[in-house]
């Protein structure tokens, strides 16, 4: 290995002017969406606090800083993780759709975490190795956590598996992306039973269809209940709050600083 440092990716430059985000980030999504080291921009955030409603009284309404996610590590990844995606990679092979190139998007090591970001239609096939090959042992879904990025178009929608080997005593995310105009991901309830509750939540409350779980109904919310209240682009809505001598009002009433 070489002892010349590793260069800092450079920021994309912030968007300027009244272009539309979602826009303006499609080509840098998709140009780092496979295998760039360069991190991955989703959006940009204004101001101090993020909300873009009513008049700023902060005095940081100018502020514009771009949403940026670590993009595609580089071997080694150090510790255990080498050695995961080494016998992950064996074990999908090099040929055809679930193939080991073709199946994983990108490898993301932050925080001494390991994130295997996974094309949707291989998603089956990857989670099946992940229980089932000796070297890998990944016996336990425990949690299927949903994610909505409306500014990373074409990936609004993301599937997060956090998965435990209780065998090697490892742990490794495995996610998943679907477009809004398309927001199904295979079910994984054939291979981890115990992901049958996690993705009805998930579905509950970010909206992403799970083909092939047995029975997709709601199960936080009203089976009436319009939307999916943890997406970003779902109304805050509310109800006042009432205590002596005063009142909270709703949080869509509530005053905004940007």
């Amino acid at each position: 290995m070489s002892d010349k440092p590793a260069e800092k990716a450079t920021p994309p430059e912030p968007v300027t002017g009244s272009e539309d985000l979602h826009a303006t980030d499609l080509d840098v999504t998709e140009a780092n969406a496979y295998g760039d080291t360069a991190p991955v921009r989703i959006g940009e955030r204004q101001g101090m606090f993020g909300p873009t409603k009513g008049s700023d009284t902060t005095g940081y309404g100018g502020l514009r800083t771009p949403i940026l996610f670590p993009g595609a590590a580089q071997k080694p990844y150090g510790g255990y993780f080498d050695e995961v995606t080494a016998t992950l990679e064996q074990a999908l092979g090099d040929t055809g759709d679930t193939a080991y190139g073709s199946a994983i998007e990108r490898v993301v090591v932050d925080r001494g975490e390991l994130t295997l970001h996974v094309r949707r239609e291989a998603l089956p096939t990857v989670a099946r190795a992940m229980r089932d090959d000796p070297a890998l042992r990944f016996e336990i879904c425990t949690g299927v956590s949903g994610v909505h990025y409306p500014g990373e178009v074409g990936r609004e929608l993301h599937a997060v598996y956090h998965l435990l080997s209780i065998t090697h005593n490892r742990r490794v995310r495995l996610e998943v992306s679907a477009p809004d105009s398309d927001a199904t991901i295979p079910s994984v309830v054939d291979t981890w039973p115990a992901a049958d509750w996690h993705e009805r939540e998930t579905w509950d409350m970010f909206g992403i269809i799970f083909e092939g779980h047995p029975a997709l109904t709601r199960i936080l919310m009203p089976d009436d209940w319009p939307g999916h209240p943890q997406r970003k682009d779902y109304p805050l809505g509310g109800i006042p709050v009432e205590y002596k001598g005063g009142t909270v009002p709703p949080p869509d009433e509530r005053r905004s600083y940007n």
